[in-house]
């Protein structure tokens, strides 16, 4: 792998980026010119440069373990191979159609037993560990063994849920949002978290097969693709996955479970980005979130046709006026209710699990914010604002700010 793919592609470093190509879109521009691919890869990871040296194994003092659920409800989870044989893949033409692989969780029988969910497999993990340097030989176990708070396949709580899409970022693998995933579904919300192929440091599929890592890096930093090709990928992907979870031939028994009139969509960088694409594209999509990734995609006049949304992002690169003027552009397009939320001290990775498992194995992370305070934000909000937008809830932590949470700064440019 060549150093921008490592490092975008290995899920914790994260050119998978707010600035997936290290420039920003076209809405974006700043006076001073873009960083080269390296830099924007030493400014996320610094340890992860070339000649780094990652700690070789982890401190007993600092557990892979992730917050547990805040919700009511037991969460059940469930693994879904699906081939969209109506498109070829657009990274790796020869494949047999377009593989996702989704991880389902879903609200659950309190009193139902199983087996212990994955949080990843163990030839994934061996990729990550392989490509961030991580030595220690206990690794693999760690990461595999990680408690996700969910069983498999077990009996779903009654009736119908709204459905939660998430897309992780740019290089990303699902597993990573898994935090967020599993806090949703015990609030109720039946939700899907999706890989998309070729976009990761590398997928598992059935039959033990593992999907090339992240074909799409070495395009984009070829120069062969930039992030509005990324984004309509990933909008065809999530419209095939609701096909699949909402439609006529509908997978069971997750369709059983979902309602099929309430669905969001959030997504981590240019998983957010998607978010809002994908709205532009489907208008089954009632709500969408971005956390902290950069638009790729202009809205059209009538923006996302009063339907809500929600900016979620770093302080120090999505204030108004910031760095990232896509956030400034797209947000003058919204029309209905939106929300442009920024948090103090966190870096692009704090919205995902990736802070809990870069400490674990003595890897640097930028942000200030401790990593429950991260997952406590991001869950609480994201939480708030499905529950107003699919639930018709009161939410008053969306109305301005909150004593509970002193580290998030409401905008109003």
């Amino acid at each position: 792998m060549n150093t921008l793919t490592r490092v975008t592609a290995i899920a914790l470093t994260a050119c998978a980026l707010a600035l997936p190509a290290a420039t920003l879109p076209a809405a974006a521009t700043t006076t001073a010119p873009p960083p080269a691919p390296s830099t924007v890869a030493v400014r996320s990871l610094p340890a992860l440069a070339p000649g780094a040296s990652p700690a070789a194994s982890p401190t007993a003092s600092t557990p892979l373990e992730l917050p547990a659920p805040t919700g009511r409800f037991a969460v059940g989870a469930g693994e879904l191979h699906l081939v969209d044989r109506s498109r070829p893949d657009p990274w790796v033409p020869t494949a047999d159609g377009r593989e996702l692989m989704v991880t389902v969780r879903y609200p659950a029988a309190r009193r139902t037993e199983g087996a212990p969910a994955p949080y990843t497999t163990e030839e994934e993990a061996r990729l990550l560990l392989e490509a961030t340097g991580v030595t220690d030989p206990a690794g693999v176990r760690d990461l595999t063994s990680v408690n996700t708070y969910s069983a498999q396949d077990v009996r779903p709580a009654p009736g119908r849920h709204p459905l939660v899409v998430l897309s992780p970022g740019f290089g990303m693998p699902r597993y990573t949002l898994t935090g967020l995933a599993v806090d949703l579904a015990s609030r109720g919300y039946v939700v899907a978290t999706v890989d998309h192929a070729y976009e990761t440091l590398g997928t598992s599929v059935p039959g033990g097969r593992v999907l090339a890592p992240c074909v799409a890096c070495d395009q984009l930093e070829a120069g062969r693709i930039e992030g509005a090709d990324v984004t309509a990928v990933r909008t065809a992907d999530v419209r095939f996955l609701l096909d699949r979870l909402t439609g006529p031939r509908a997978v069971q028994p997750y369709a059983r479970m979902i309602d099929r009139n309430r669905i969001g969509m959030a997504g981590h960088s240019i998983g957010g980005a998607s978010a809002a694409a994908a709205m532009i594209a489907d208008r089954r999509i009632d709500a969408g979130v971005n956390m902290d990734g950069s638009f790729w995609d202009t809205l059209p006049a009538g923006g996302l046709g009063g339907r809500p949304f929600l900016f979620l992002g770093t302080d120090a690169m999505h204030r108004p006026g910031g760095v990232d003027t896509s956030w400034d552009t797209t947000w003058k397009a919204l029309g209905g209710e939106k929300r442009w939320l920024t948090v103090a001290g966190t870096d692009h990775l704090s919205f995902t699990d990736a802070p809990v498992i870069l400490r674990h194995f003595g890897l640097p992370n930028e942000g200030d914010i401790p990593d429950a305070r991260s997952q406590a934000v991001t869950r609480a909000y994201l939480a708030a604002f499905f529950g107003r937008h699919l639930r018709g809830e009161a939410q008053p932590l969306l109305d301005g700010p909150s004593p509970l949470h002193p580290e998030v700064r409401f905008n109003n440019p």
